[in-house]
């Protein structure tokens, strides 16, 4: 299982084959995929060790991204070493400084650190999608989508109607997808638990990005809905409205961009809540359960919006009250 954090049995000679002979291999993090990390210490050095098993995970993706997004002046991790076939990766170590935990710490930070959060997305948009991404648009937003009605309705008990589901969220989200703002490279899964702060680093180069394999050309709203509607730390709606503020001012949008962002937030969160209960009950990993509150939250102030009344009608038609919050409280 990934959550095992024990190195894998080729790992030691892939690090005698790059000058890490003998280092001390120390369990430094899993995540929701079959990807792990480790913390190799060899006297007064330190790398990162990715494991991507690859019957599961290919590494090539990661490789090719975070070189294209060093090339774009922002900060992903070297590629000291490569054992492609074995799905093993150097990289080199950012430290322990992640941006969620130096947000609870310091709450007087937020807006400092989600301005600069904003800014990394600004200085990312300022430049052509990177060759070769695969699209993220209507038809991808409407498949993801299909989480919440394949997972997490059946979880809580709930027969639904999936054509009026699959109409009420084309009518909002084709106008988003036509709107001429994009496309651009999506990380899809930019929040504060997938940035290192790099000592050393100043501006958009003290954000080391991670967990950008899965990129893809859509549209410049998706990621900043991703860190500002975080689905694992709470992010007060007056800093989300600021940085919202803060990127259109920046990239001279218009009102299509806040209409976008409404919409592919509500589309993202819709997405999570299927996702988080996939891995509780596909993946046998239930504290994922503690996250929905926050996603339903998300969720009910996004339909609130103008332009999202066909999704907000159809959850009131589909999904009372009582299958939103209530499930959660006594699911873990």
């Amino acid at each position: 299982m990934a959550s095992t954090m024990i190195p894998p049995p080729h790992a030691p000679q892939f690090l005698a084959s790059c000058g890490w002979e003998g280092a001390e291999i120390r369990p430094l993090a899993g995540d929701a995929s079959f990807r792990r990390y480790f913390r190799v210490m060899l006297g007064d050095r330190s790398a990162v060790l990715m494991d991507a098993p690859p019957q599961h995970e290919d590494v090539r993706p990661f490789v090719a991204v975070a070189e294209w997004l060093t090339g774009t002046g922002l900060t992903a991790p070297e590629i000291l070493a490569r054992d492609v076939s074995g799905g093993l990766l150097l990289l080199n170590d950012f430290g322990d400084e992640r941006l969620r935990e130096c947000l609870d710490s310091d709450p007087s930070r937020e807006r400092e650190l989600y301005e600069m959060a904003t800014d990394v997305l600004v200085h990312l948009h300022g430049h052509p999608p990177m060759p070769g991404l695969p699209p993220h648009g209507l038809q991808q937003w409407l498949e993801e989508l299909k989480l919440f009605t394949e997972w997490y309705c059946p979880a809580v008990g709930l027969t639904v109607d999936e054509l009026a589901y699959r109409s009420a969220w084309t009518e909002v989200l084709e106008p988003i997808a036509n709107d001429g703002l994009g496309p651009v490279t999506v990380l899809r899964d930019y929040h504060a638990e997938n940035v290192m702060l790099v000592q050393g680093r100043e501006g958009v180069k003290h954000f080391g990005l991670l967990d950008f394999q899965d990129a893809l050309a859509g549209h410049p709203a998706y990621d900043l809905a991703s860190v500002l509607e975080d689905a694992r730390r709470d992010v007060p709606p007056a800093i989300e409205r600021a940085m919202l503020d803060r990127y259109v001012t920046a990239t001279s949008q218009d009102e299509r961009f806040a209409r976008a962002y409404w919409g592919l937030a509500a589309q993202r969160n819709t997405r999570i809540l299927g996702v988080f209960t996939r891995l509780w009950k596909r993946d046998n990993k239930p504290h994922y359960t503690h996250f929905q509150p926050r996603m339903w939250g998300l969720l009910e102030r996004d339909l609130a919006q103008t332009g999202m009344e066909p999704v907000s009608r159809w959850f009131d038609e589909n999904v009372g009250p009582e299958f939103r919050l209530a499930p959660w409280k006594e699911a873990a």
